[in-house]
């Protein structure tokens, strides 16, 4: 199984990170001439994070690696591996930050004002990008983004938390779960390449809050619903995107 656990791990080091991040420099070129090229890009993206998943969900079901190792379970809150200060001020965080998502859920919905703040944010956010392109800007785009979040939200958190985790504390057995912690989260931020390096260290660091909020729930689970909302969010004022085209 070990074997295995290097696959995924090698996976996660190269394909990412360099393919991805190739994919993608292609991706902006092709958009500017091709109608569709969003659409492919949304579709080989989505492939190239379900395939290590099954991979992952087929040794759980046929190996001694088990759905609870990958955290696939209920939470159930655990101080003991970093302590309440830590694990309750990362809950404490997410707590926050996933009031402050709904509270523009709802105003962007209901309110004419905010709407119009938050589409303003995000339209100078998305002149600073260097991956702006990404966002939907037709209806089945949109449609499609929807299971590309989706997508995200579930494998991301199956690859990079539940089973890397636990597959770099099974081949490196002496090393702290905050190192480990650490080297899962890189490899998150690795595979953000195509946004730079200010995406990468920005995602580096979501994948260490993320961990410790798994180390303290124990489950993957609320954080698949947390990262879902949080890839949901960059759609909200994707009519910046229309303008700007």
């Amino acid at each position: 199984m070990e074997f295995a656990f290097w696959l995924v791990i090698i996976f996660a080091l190269l394909y990412e990170p360099i393919v991805g991040y190739f994919d993608f420099r292609k991706f902006k070129l092709d958009v500017k001439t091709n109608e569709k090229a969003r659409t492919r890009y949304y579709i080989h993206s989505m492939i190239g994070l379900w395939v290590p998943t099954l991979f992952i969900l087929l040794l759980a079901a046929f190996t001694n690696l088990t759905y609870k190792d990958i955290g696939l379970t209920w939470p159930a809150i655990n101080t003991e591996l970093l302590g309440p200060v830590m694990t309750y001020s990362a809950f404490g965080i997410a707590l926050l930050y996933l009031f402050v998502i709904l509270y523009y859920f709802i105003g962007y919905r209901y309110s004419v004002k905010m709407r119009n703040q938050l589409l303003q944010v995000k339209e100078k956010e998305w002149e600073k990008a260097d991956f702006s392109e990404i966002l939907p800007t037709t209806e089945k785009e949109r449609r499609l983004w929807n299971y590309v979040s989706i997508t995200a939200a579930v494998t991301e958190e199956i690859i990079y938390r539940g089973f890397l985790i636990f597959a770099l504390a099974f081949v490196f057995p002496h090393f702290s779960i905050w190192l480990i912690m650490l080297l899962a989260s890189l490899l998150f931020g690795l595979a953000h390449t195509y946004q730079g390096l200010t995406g990468v260290l920005r995602t580096t660091v979501f994948g260490i809050v993320f961990s410790i909020l798994y180390i303290g729930l124990g489950s993957i689970l609320p954080l698949i619903v947390f990262h879902f909302l949080i890839d949901y969010f960059a759609k909200l004022g994707d009519n910046v995107t229309e303008k700007q085209t």
